[in-house]
């Protein structure tokens, strides 16, 4: 989760394709197994259960910290990153090895040996095509460039749902829930569970004050980025640092060096 800043805000306007109620429904183990099964049907998942609840990432004060959607392990201790991405950020791929990386980085304690990695999924489900290619579903692992045939064998996977594909390359069932995120209700029994879980969490008074005040935070962070920004523009033209104006509005970690720079943040 990113922020709370999708074009939907009002709480009884919500979807199953905002991160937050995606996130609260999800917390229904079997519809949340039954999803990870529609998405990966060859896996035979008997159980899951939630190492927490909201599942929060901190590493140092200079990293990004991590907020999960959806975070899970099956009985064969195989974790699950499930994120809703309702916007195109050009930054997914990059995203997800962020991810991967943190989720990696608390699977191991200090002095344990690697193999104790578990096996991982890192799942994002969009309402975009990200490669432009038609797919509903595309998935990663890492090859051998020289031979496609040898897997690199670290079992990190990485998948993006595309709820806007054209091919007729996934399983019904599956299309039915991308369909459900697209806006639409398909005959399907589980988009019908999914859809009574929304309307039922829709009903949560503590659900509703949490997104209310999360949203009011990511408003005032915005707010602060904004100042940030003029303060920093301010610092490059007093240096004559003109070249690097524009550059900072497209590359986040030179304007995080820049902030640290000029003691802003």
């Amino acid at each position: 989760m990113e922020n709370m800043g999708a074009k939907q805000t009002k709480w009884e306007e919500l979807s199953i394709s905002n991160d937050f109620l995606f996130g609260k429904v999800m917390q229904d183990a079997e519809l949340c197994k039954e999803l990870l099964q529609r998405i990966l049907p060859d896996l035979k998942i008997e159980r899951i259960e939630y190492p927490e609840r909201q599942k929060s990432i901190h590493v140092d004060m200079d990293a990004h910290s991590v907020r999960l959607d959806v975070y899970v392990k099956d009985d064969r201790k195989t974790v699950y990153d499930i994120e809703m991405q309702v916007s195109d950020t050009r930054e997914l791929p990059k995203r997800s090895r962020y991810y991967q990386g943190m989720i990696d980085l608390q699977l191991v304690d200090a002095g344990q040996h690697y193999k104790k990695l578990n096996k991982s999924y890192i799942i994002f489900i969009c309402p975009f095509d990200l490669y432009g290619k038609g797919r509903h579903i595309y998935t990663f692992e890492n090859l051998c460039k020289e031979d496609n045939r040898i897997s690199m064998g670290d079992e990190a996977v990485k998948i993006f749902l595309n709820t806007d594909g054209t091919m007729d390359d996934v399983s019904g069932e599956l299309k039915a829930f991308l369909d459900y995120v697209a806006g639409q209700k398909p005959e399907d029994s589980y988009v019908e569970k999914l859809d009574k879980a929304v309307q039922e969490a829709k009903k949560n008074r503590e659900w509703r004050h949490e997104y209310m005040t999360l949203l009011m935070r990511d408003q005032e962070n915005v707010e602060k980025g904004e100042d940030q920004m003029l303060v920093l523009v301010q610092k490059l033209v007093a240096d004559k640092r003109f070249g690097e104006i524009e550059k900072i509005k497209e590359d986040k970690e030179y304007r995080r060096i820049l902030y640290r720079e000029y003691h802003i943040i």
